[in-house]
């Protein structure tokens, strides 16, 4: 799984234009999975149900992740809507995003090379609007603590603006945390030099 961050949509957004009589609408959000790619492109179903077309890419998962990729030209020419709509969502480094694309026909056929450029070029106009946020990869570490060794660990945390995802107080003090993924090994080492070797952190996983 990749470590650095990447830019996500910050909010939906839907843009419109009208190319020769027909309107293209584009709507975007935030999907962090396939599964929430694909409700997002049914509610959109149900909110253009009469359009002609609703066309649609998504990326929803880091934007180097082929395997969270998806398209479809719904009706349209074969590679005339889905992959210049996807070419642009890759090409603009977003993660966990997806666009729909509702076409309502206005009586002038575009041709194919016309609706590649139609439907991307909204992807793109749209994109160019698109507020963002940055998504960082947090790693998981657990660890066992004494009491006596809290102020070391909370001050790290803050230092690397970590989380606890789980603590349990008991004889000592046991849980785990989220740092980011670029950073979580210098906090395990800082934390057992900090410790004099006292608290050690296991590094388990990697979670968006």
């Amino acid at each position: 799984m990749a470590s650095s961050p990447y830019p996500v949509p910050a909010a939906a957004l839907v843009w419109e234009q009208e190319i020769k009589k027909s309107r293209f609408i584009a709507h975007i959000a935030h999907t962090p999975t396939p599964a929430d790619a694909r409700a997002f492109i049914e509610s959109v179903r149900r909110t253009d149900q009469n359009a002609g077309h609703r066309c649609w890419a998504f990326v929803a998962g880091a934007p180097t992740d082929t395997q969270v990729l998806g398209f479809s030209d719904d009706g349209e020419p074969s590679g005339t809507a889905g992959k210049p709509m996807l070419a642009q969502l890759q090409g603009s480094g977003l993660g966990e995003v997806t666009a729909v694309v509702s076409r309502y026909f206005g009586g002038i056929k575009l041709g194919t090379g016309g609706l590649v450029r139609a439907y991307g070029g909204t992807v793109a106009a749209a994109l160019r609007l698109l507020e963002t946020r940055e998504r960082r990869i947090m790693s998981r570490a657990s660890l066992v603590a004494e009491y006596g060794d809290i102020t070391v660990l909370e001050n790290l945390l803050t230092q690397y603006a970590g989380e606890w995802l789980r603590l349990d107080y008991g004889f000592q003090v046991s849980g785990e945390v989220l740092v980011d993924a670029r950073e979580i090994s210098t906090f395990c080492r800082q934390l057992s030099d900090r410790t004099q070797g006292r608290v050690q952190a296991r590094i388990l996983d990697s979670t968006l």
